[in-house]
């Protein structure tokens, strides 16, 4: 099939000639670890971890008390068109993290001087998100439990609903094209980078922004504290005494354009994405396949997407929570796709970032365009007695030759998607 067009159906992606290549040019984070690229790449490497005691919340009526916050942030610098006392915390999230994704594409005042040829109408956004503004609906409950109902006030409806995360963002950037929020939970970045590829390939525009966003909640913390899936002290993926995970927050956004006109206008090319899969396991609302097949599908496709064979993968951003049953299914779906004797470098960071619910696909998208532009892994930090024979970097961080990266997410309901990125060459 050498040179010719190829459609994946499962995937809705084609890859070979005529197929339109997509560059990441871009990229924001706000993170518990940092906010920027640098200090979230700089404190990976170095792997530091982000967990102390939950600030935003009493958590004395639970058994666990850790969190992975972002700690002093504040909305003034990124929200200067829209008013950040009206937006909820997500959306100020993500409003900073694609403000700071344009700056680093080098496109922060594209919408005013409209210098690269893109106008607002070409420019779109793809969001995710797993719970929207949750501490805007506990407000409400709070507010209804006190029997304080009519001090909610009607600018609940203009904060509450998820789809109004991707809207705030594109009136504060100017950004009128098209608009999507996907709340596919985990998972939901990876959908958000995919369907911003489509968009692009389909010549609906010239510019995407793609990502995710999820302020901390106390509804998910007292969620995931139920089900027994929050660990107590550390998050500890893939080792055999892991506990569970550690709920997070935070943003992540990619500013995607063709390959081509990345190369116009001389920016610098972090990764390309190169291909996805999705697919559902039609299982079980939260446990994952038993054999990992859905997992596999996703990765299968993706590499089908891209063009590519398994072993051509340089390295592999696990979903990897720390909880019991996760860990141990992704490493079934790894080796059903990559051999039972694979040796591709796998890790997780949310052993340092904990998990960051709708962000944490993108913000793991970030991190495999890093590692690609970069040749350096970050580590699984806490592994000391590792599940499994797969290599996944250890507790250090690892100079390696990354030429192609492939980003796993799996979300309750069991959608998984994963994503693949590799070295840009000449367009």
């Amino acid at each position: 099939m050498s040179g010719a067009i190829r459609k994946d159906r499962s995937s809705g992606v084609g890859q070979g000639e005529g197929v339109m290549r997509i560059a990441v040019t871009g990229i924001g984070a706000v993170t518990p670890l940092g906010i920027g690229r640098e200090e979230l790449w700089s404190r990976l490497l170095a792997g530091k971890h982000s967990f102390a005691p939950v600030e935003s919340f009493d958590t004395s009526a639970f058994r666990v008390h850790l969190g992975a916050e972002v700690r002093g942030f504040s909305p003034a610098p990124y929200v200067r068109t829209l008013d950040p006392a009206r937006l909820g915390r997500t959306s100020q999230l993500a409003i900073a993290a694609a403000r700071l994704a344009l700056a680093d594409a080098g496109l922060d005042d594209w919408h005013e001087g409209r210098q690269w040829g893109v106008t607002g109408d070409r420019a779109g956004l793809a969001l995710g998100t797993t719970s929207g503004e949750s501490r805007e609906i506990e407000r409400f409950d709070d507010r209804y439990l006190a029997g304080e109902l009519d001090a909610v006030g009607s600018e609940f409806m203009g904060r509450y609903p998820c789809h109004m995360i991707a809207a705030h963002v594109a009136r504060e950037l100017g950004l009128a094209g098209v608009n999507t929020m996907i709340p596919a939970a985990c998972a939901a970045g990876n959908y958000a980078v995919a369907h911003a590829v489509d968009v692009l390939r389909a010549g609906r525009a010239d510019l995407m922004l793609a990502g995710g966003a999820d302020a901390f909640s106390r509804t998910t913390f007292a969620g995931f504290a139920r089900l027994g899936a929050i660990a107590p002290e550390r998050c500890q993926p893939f080792d055999r005494g892991r506990k569970g995970m550690i709920p997070g927050e935070g943003a992540a956004v990619l500013v995607l354009e063709p390959v081509a006109a990345a190369h116009r206008r001389g920016a610098r090319i972090y990764a390309e994405v190169a291909g996805y899969g999705m697919s559902c396991d039609a299982h079980h609302m939260t446990g994952a396949h038993p054999e990992g097949a859905g997992a596999a599908r996703a990765m299968s496709r993706a590499l089908a997407d891209a063009g590519m064979a398994p072993e051509e993968v340089s390295y592999i951003s696990a979903h990897g929570t720390g909880t019991l049953l996760n860990d141990r299914l992704e490493g079934i779906a790894v080796r059903r796709v990559f051999g039972a004797g694979t040796r591709v470098p796998i890790s997780s960071i949310k052993s340092m970032l904990g998990h960051t619910m709708g962000a944490a696909s993108a913000i793991e998208a970030a991190v495999c365009a890093l590692a690609v532009a970069n040749d350096e892994i970050p580590p699984t930090m806490g592994l000391e007695d590792p599940e499994g024979d797969l290599d996944y970097v250890p507790n250090a961080a690892r100079r390696h030759r990354v030429e192609v990266a492939m980003n796993n997410a799996y979300a309750f309901g069991g959608s998984n998607a994963s994503t693949v990125f590799k070295k840009c060459d000449a367009a």
